[in-house]
């Protein structure tokens, strides 16, 4: 049996990602700690909440670099790699906010509890996976459990921590969710290359049955005595919009624009949107609160989130082909070199942390998309001849921008509106992060794949590989560089080299740009959008009313 439950946890507590400078603020509207019976119970749910997060963090940034060898293992084409990021990242986005609401009304315990097993169950299923559909598919139920533990971890240590202790308990979370981003790239690539790519998902298992029992023996239960209800019909139409624009872009990389399938997927997440839209604004509890937006501030900061996705997350993907597929570098390798981004958001992160406390966030989030966008333009220029190294500069500078955008950015979603409406707010703000990861890997996916074709076509026109040309694109894509170094001559082989090694830089060039661009223009955006005086208490969660312009 389980802890004594206890009712009425803050509402706004229901939210993901919020701030902890923020939290720490809010802390006296709840009154000093309450008198606690028996043993003490909240530093086993902080060990429950960062073991989660640890795990689900450690997951997401594991599979990045094991996805060349997924592709091979299962012969999948690189609209098959699309969907095994985006059906995590569409189904993490489409139900963070229901998962809130459910988790007022039955408990956050009981709600994080079932989500930690829908997790570790589909991770089980992930690492058994025989077929890129069964792993899309596991995939996808993984972001449904990942979107319920993400949308309780907070509320779960907001309820148990009161005064300095809640302070303590963040400072330990975020030191967590750090540490998962850093070595995250490094485990996986220590997993796939000494044992296989399902262990990155098998190794879940213990961490989240672990978990689960820490949780159920040890967590209090809370919910809210006023709980707001489900929006069903904005969950259906919001889901059914992004699901058809993402299945658009991806399958738009094979078929083309102008292809039936992919018409009829743009068409249907034009629809929905709209009665998206229609719902929300006539709803009596809305799934997303459309008056939000008219803030600037928090447009700007939801801009932001998207942009931040769109840039240098999506990119990732296409990056790791480069090293594994064309560069020939190992997932351990890989890994390594992907630790030049990594240092770089873990050095200035705290940097900009305190910062925040002393400038106008908009001098952080705006400057750091640019300075994200500048990355992505100095990892352009690639060659048949370039080596990893060309990236370096790229990379850390994209690293340093991303560190300056995301502590302001967690406290900009939540520091606009009254505490009751932070839980919504901020899963609005990370919904916007979702969906920009899985609609910009599908659209820079797109993009790449024609760009691709293009540049195999005209590398080749002209040659004795010319009829080859289509062969050679497709292989590209699904990561069969060996066997079609195997399948032409000895005397040909230098030729399908140069050939195969130009293609896909010229298509990353491409993309780069398109990234960069788009980093670019949401930094100006944000900056032009965020106003200090638009904070609730005159400021942000930290900043002091004299830092405000």
């Amino acid at each position: 049996m389980g802890p004594p439950e206890v009712d009425e946890a803050p509402r706004y507590a229901a939210g993901m990602a919020l701030d902890p400078a923020s939290w720490n603020e809010r802390a006296a509207e709840q009154g000093p700690e309450p008198p606690e019976a028996g043993a003490d119970p909240k530093w086993w749910t902080l060990a429950a909440v960062c073991l989660g997060t640890f795990m689900l963090l450690l997951d997401i940034s594991i599979v990045n670099v094991a996805l060349p060898t997924i592709q091979t293992a299962l012969h999948a084409n690189l609209a098959a790699l699309q969907w095994v990021v985006d059906a995590y990242a569409l189904t993490l986005a489409a139900l963070l906010l229901t998962a809130g609401s459910l988790a007022d009304m039955y408990g956050r315990r009981r709600l994080y509890v079932i989500g930690l097993g829908i997790f570790t169950a589909a991770s089980g299923l992930c690492g058994a996976a025989q077929s890129s559909l069964m792993l899309e598919l596991s995939r996808g139920l993984q972001g449904v459990g990942g979107a319920v533990m993400f949308s309780v971890s907070l509320a779960l240590l907001a309820n148990a921590f009161h005064g300095r202790e809640r302070g303590v308990a963040f400072g330990v979370w975020g030191a967590i969710t750090g540490i998962a981003v850093a070595i995250g790239p490094i485990v996986g690539g220590v997993l796939v290359t000494g044992l296989s790519w399902r262990y990155i998902f098998f190794v879940n298992v213990p961490l989240g049955l672990v978990a689960a029992v820490l949780s159920v023996t040890r967590v209090v239960e809370s919910r809210d005595a006023q709980p707001r209800r489900p929006d069903w019909l904005g969950f259906v139409t919001f889901t059914g919009a992004l699901a058809g624009l993402v299945y658009a872009l991806i399958e738009s990389g094979d078929a083309g624009f102008g292809a039936p399938s992919v018409l009829a997927g743009f068409a249907v997440a034009v629809v929905l949107l709209v009665a998206f839209v229609a719902t929300e604004h006539r709803g009596d509890h809305p799934m997303f609160d459309l008056s939000l937006f008219r803030l600037p501030t928090f447009s700007g900061g939801a801009i932001a989130a998207f942009g931040v996705s769109v840039g240098v997350f999506s990119m990732l993907l296409y990056l790791v082909l480069y090293l594994q597929d064309v560069l020939g570098y190992s997932a351990l390798q890989t890994g390594l070199r992907l630790l030049v981004l990594s240092g770089g958001i873990l050095a200035v992160s705290g940097l900009a942390g305190r910062l925040s406390a002393r400038v106008p966030v908009r001098a952080l989030i705006g400057p750091g998309l640019v300075l994200v966008g500048a990355g992505l333009l100095l990892m352009r220029g690639l060659t048949a001849g370039s080596s990893w190294t060309h990236l370096i500069a790229g990379l850390v500078l994209s690293g340093v921008g991303i560190g300056f955008v995301n502590p302001p950015l967690a406290s900009t979603a939540v520091g606009v509106v009254e505490p009751h409406r932070a839980g919504m707010a901020s899963g609005i703000n990370s919904t916007f992060r979702q969906v920009g990861i899985a609609t910009g890997i599908a659209l820079l996916g797109t993009l790449f794949s024609n760009r691709l074709v293009s540049a195999v076509s005209a590398s080749t026109r002209g040659t004795a590989l010319a009829s080859r040309a289509g062969a050679i694109s497709g292989g590209l894509k699904s990561g069969a560089v060996p066997q079609l170094l195997r399948s032409v001559p000895a005397t040909q082989r230098h030729l399908l080299g140069l050939v195969l090694r130009g293609g896909f830089t010229t298509a990353l060039d491409e993309i780069l740009l398109v990234a960069a661009i788009f980093s670019v223009v949401t930094g100006v955006l944000a900056f032009a959008l965020i106003r200090s005086r638009d904070f609730v208490a005159s400021g942000p969660p930290g900043q002091p009313p004299a830092a405000a312009h």
